[in-house]
């Protein structure tokens, strides 16, 4: 009995309970009609897609010559029948590009369709476009077809920032560039080949389990027999459906570079929709009709086609009056919008972006701004930043045209009791948010102010509004509700002061200050040398007038920022609202400081949290406040407003840095990359590394020649890694990053997702090439530094060390990572800790050694670290033990290991983890050399097990050779861990 079989008879003994027992690929050799029994199943376990990857991946494995030589796979019988086994599948699943695509990598469904290009008799070395596919077998073509459709859909999948994690044989990996490289340069000959396809007005048949069996029982079949005509049939309307759909996303995915290429596919997709109505059924038509729609309208709008579409009317509307400058029409299409709610709020925030870049037009956007808040409220979105700033400095008309949008957006027959309590809450939003009396009573005497607030909102809202008419303004005297409180003067000055410095809560600091400057006039704000606030801000707050304000001001802030470093978040809030509170009503400048400084607080407030454990995404209010900061010294409304008052407000750095780190450290690419604004990018060095970084994240998948950011990115790290300062000024503002050169490394050391930069970076300037260190994504950065000698070592050896400290902080379980942490220790000859970390690394992806850890994992250079950890700490067994891990034995290792008699392991214990028969049968030579008779009897019981016998069958020694990595392993683990 062998011993899978024998496995299998234990696991149905056993008293547990088991699952069914995974059928092996082997198993659909011997038993020609197993594979459609299987294929039948209801959950048929491996999958169909994983069976095509197993059969593949037999088929397409290299021999190995009695020279040791390695050779491309043989082609007889056996993997003939393999790949035909894996055509026979995806014949099963009626060819579905859709499916196979997502569960098969590149170059193992490049495989496959060249495959059924074989059997299906389309002639070798002849280009497709050459072939006339009127004259072809109606299975010949309809290979033909199935290929190049699947050529071109590759090309605009593979354009996509989207991760390969799909299963393939172990070459496939290596040849995905290399494939996606070659379907491009023949992109052209694929759309010809389709667009010949679509000419036919013929009946199509594509190969079918019967068919492909014909085929193998007929090796003489040349395509004019049955095995060729008696296969699926597809009607020509469908398939030229499916293949105006293919095409079409083809010339849309060249249309950035080619404008005409969107009138070709605008046309493809229109034939498209007119197949889709007249077809009753699709069956063989696999296509998503949303992106179907998504495409049809982006042609449209692009192409400025005026064809009506009743399901598109609302688009084409808004595109044809933003063409036509009908900028009036457009916001009367917002409001009517706010009603129907047929746009998307993605699309009006799109709309209102694109006017933001347009020179004078500022009152369309802060109208289209006020159409799009009030859609907000009504669909209980947050309201954005953009309109809380319109509000900061309101006008007669922008109140009135709230109140106008508001009112029309209610118009609608059996308007719900929730939406008028939305537009309720809106309103009374306005009211708070309103200081000017004037716009108050403007709001409290219209109608939705009566109808839509509760009696007791109203008098709430209306005591507020007498409350602020009561204010005086603290530029011209102090306010009153801050000294009201009289001072005691029988109090000691000393304890006074005692007390200041311990209080934490607003109101107590500003009774204790009154009740100071009562008794002694003086800067009270020098009482503690502790209190520090940024440079930036001293000299706006020592230059307020009135002492006890300044005082006041100075303390607050103090204090809260010595809460926000002892992550006391809560009282850092109370101290920041309440000078937010005094410094509004008499300094625009000191506002804006504050504002900024409590994003500064919810941003750390927040990392806080995550450093925790918490995987809560920010709120969306935080990241519109984190947009709005970033804008806001370009674009913002706010801006101009302070501007015109105070052309200095001071800005700290570190807030631009912690914006930045917060977009990528959520994953804001998007925004970095598209969204945000490009002359902000030229301003804010900053937002140009945080761009930098996002964009090389999301070009990762990508192709080498689409790596354009992550070499500027490369070149930037190195200079800002320069002792030596550049200082001729280049055209993306490079100058900035690399001034700022020390404040520069602190963000990348904060937010620096890809480590691999630094790993590659400290291999080469440590210019020792067999202890370089590894990481994800090395391959994506250049291999050379112009001016090596420039580059400060020691910051990048201690920024690679904290860099991977800090990950593994927040990922402990991250095996790339862990192999980084290990190869540091390696390079560092500390051979016990790399040792241990190595050993972490498999136990996590293979549940503590339970399945076999990837071969990405324990690559070969992994394992000869492994090997010499262990052999510079004397465990000569283990080394040897490690060598049969190898992809080719190292025997030479082996051997000399063996000899050595000053081994500090267990030596003859590990004997049982050893299954390569060579290295036992070495041992028993040389324990017999030795004259050591019991070591000797224990190599060769562990030679004579029956699972080692080389006439076993390849799949029994596999299996004795894993349970004795896995072993080996788990013991590893217990004596390192």
């Amino acid at each position: 009995m062998s011993a899978e079989a024998a496995d299998r008879v234990a696991a149905v003994a056993s008293s547990r309970p088991s699952t069914p027992l995974q059928t092996s690929w082997f198993e659909f050799l011997l038993d020609g009609s197993l594979l459609e029994k299987h294929l039948k199943k209801a959950n048929p376990d491996p999958t169909p897609v994983q069976l095509i990857v197993q059969f593949l991946e037999q088929a397409s494995k290299p021999s190995v010559n009695e020279q040791n030589q390695v050779q491309p796979p043989v082609d007889n019988r056996r993997n003939r029948t393999l790949k035909l086994l894996a055509l026979e599948v995806a014949a099963h699943m009626k060819w579905d590009l859709d499916v196979l695509e997502k569960g098969l990598t590149i170059p193992v469904l490049n495989m496959l369709l060249n495959e059924l290009l074989c059997v299906s008799k389309v002639p070798p070395g002849v280009k497709h476009v050459d072939l006339d596919l009127s004259t072809l077998p109606p299975t010949t073509a309809m290979a033909v077809v199935i290929y190049n459709r699947w050529a071109i859909r590759t090309i605009v999948l593979s354009s996509f920032p989207e991760k390969q994690t799909k299963p393939g044989p172990h070459q496939m990996n290596v040849l995905y560039k290399t494939s996606c490289l070659q379907l491009k340069e023949q992109a052209n000959d694929s759309i010809s080949v389709l667009e010949g396809a679509l000419q036919l007005k013929k009946d199509f048949y594509v190969h079918t389990l019967r068919t492909l069996d014909l085929l193998a029982a007929d090796t003489a079949a040349n395509g004019e027999t049955e095995s060729s005509t008696a296969g699926l049939c597809i009607s020509a309307d469908e398939l030229h459906c499916q293949v105006h759909y293919d095409v079409g996303g083809i010339f849309f995915h060249q249309g950035c570079t080619d404008q005409t290429a969107y009138q070709k596919a605008r046309d493809h997709f229109r034939q498209t929709k007119d197949l889709l109505k007249k077809l009753d059924s699709t069956v063989h038509v696999h296509l998503d009709e949303k992106r179907l729609a998504g495409y049809w309208n982006a042609c449209k709008a692009l192409t400025e086609d005026c064809d009506s579409d009743s399901q598109t009317t609302a688009y084409d509307q808004i595109n044809s009056l933003i063409r036509a400058h009908n900028y009036q029409a457009v916001i009367e299409a917002f409001i009517r919008d706010n009603v129907t709610h047929s746009l998307p709020n993605h699309f009006r925030q799109s709309v209102l972006r694109e006017f933001l870049y347009k020179s004078g037009l500022d009152e369309v956007c802060h109208k289209l701004c006020i159409c799009n808040a009030i859609r907000d409220s009504l669909e209980g979105e947050v309201l954005s930043v953009r309109f809380q700033q319109l509000l900061l400095k309101p006008n007669k008309w922008m109140v009135d045209f709230i109140l106008e949008v508001c009112t029309l957006s209610l118009e609608k027959e059996h308007l719900s009791e929730t939406l008028r309590r939305k537009i309720g809450n809106f309103i009374k939003t306005l009211c708070e948010n309103l200081e000017e009396l004037p716009l108050l009573f403007v709001v409290s005497s219209h109608k939705l102010f009566i109808e839509l607030l509760k009696e007791e909102e109203r008098k709430v809202l209306m005591e507020q509004m007498r409350k602020k008419s009561a204010t005086i303004n603290l530029s011209a005297k102090p306010l009153p509700s801050f000294y009201d409180i009289p001072a005691s003067a029988t109090v000691n000055i000393g304890q006074l002061e005692q007390q200041l410095i311990l209080l934490l809560e607003p109101r107590k600091i500003r009774q204790t200050l009154i009740e100071l400057h009562g008794l002694a006039e003086r800067s009270y704000w020098k009482v503690n040398n502790k209190w520090e606030v940024p440079p930036d801000y001293i000299n706006v707050i020592l230059s307020i007038k009135d002492n006890l304000t300044k005082d006041l001001v100075y303390i607050l802030m103090a204090k809260g920022l010595h809460c926000i470093s002892i992550k006391d978040f809560a009282h850092a809030r109370q101290l920041f609202t309440a000078c937010l509170k005094l410094v509004t009503e008499f300094s625009p400048k000191l506002r804006q400081v504050m504002l900024n400084e409590m994003l500064l607080l919810e941003v750390r407030a927040h990392e806080s949290m995550t450093a925790e454990g918490s995987k809560e995404r920010p709120p969306p209010d935080l990241v519109s406040r984190v947009r709005g900061y970033l804008e806001m010294r370009i674009h913002g409304v706010l801006y101009y407003f302070l501007m015109s008052l105070c052309p200095d407000v001071p800005l700290r750095q570190v807030v631009g840095e912690e914006c930045v780190t917060f977009m990528l450290n959520w994953r804001e690419n998007d925004y970095l990359t598209l969204q945000v604004p490009p002359s902000l990018v030229m301003n804010n060095p900053y937002i140009k590394l945080g761009q930098l970084l996002a964009s090389t994240c999301k070009e990762l998948p990508g192709p080498k020649e689409s790596r354009r950011t992550a070499k500027e990115l490369w070149e930037v790290v190195v200079q800002i890694c320069s002792v030596s300062i550049q200082h001729k000024r280049n055209s993306d503002g490079r100058l900035s990053l690399i001034k700022h050169r020390e404040s520069s490394m602190g963000i990348l050391q904060r937010y620096f997702r890809s480590m691999s930069h630094f790993m590659l970076l400290h291999s080469i300037v440590r210019d020792d090439i067999v202890n370089e260190v590894t990481a994800e994504h090395l391959s994506i950065w250049p291999s050379s530094i112009p001016n090596l000698q420039a580059v400060d070592v020691e910051a990048v050896a201690v920024t690679v060390t904290e860099l991977v400290s800090y990950a593994l902080t927040l990922n402990s379980n991250n095996q790339s990572w862990l192999i980084t942490q290990a190869d540091i220790y390696f390079v560092t000859n500390q051979y016990s800790a790399a040792l241990n970390i190595y050993l972490q690394a498999g136990a996590v992806c293979s549940d503590f050694f339970t399945k076999v850890v990837p071969s990405d994992v324990y690559s070969d250079q992994v394992l000869k670290r492994m090997i010499k950890c262990c052999s510079m700490m004397n465990c000569h067994t283990q080394v040897a033990v490690l060598c049969q891990f190898l992809r080719e034995v190292d025997y030479m290792t082996a051997f000399k290991a063996l000899q050595e008699q000053n081994s500090h392991d267990a030596m003859d214990s590990f004997y049982d983890y050893i299954w390569d028969v060579t290295i036992l049968e070495y041992l028993t030579h040389i324990h017999h050399k030795r004259g050591e008779t019991e070591k000797r009897q224990i190599a060769m019981k562990a030679i004579g097990q029956t699972e080692l016998n080389t006439s076993n069958p390849e799949e029994v020694l596999q299996l004795a050779a894993q349970k004795r990595k896995k072993r080996f392993l788990q013991a590893m683990a217990k004596l390192y861990f």
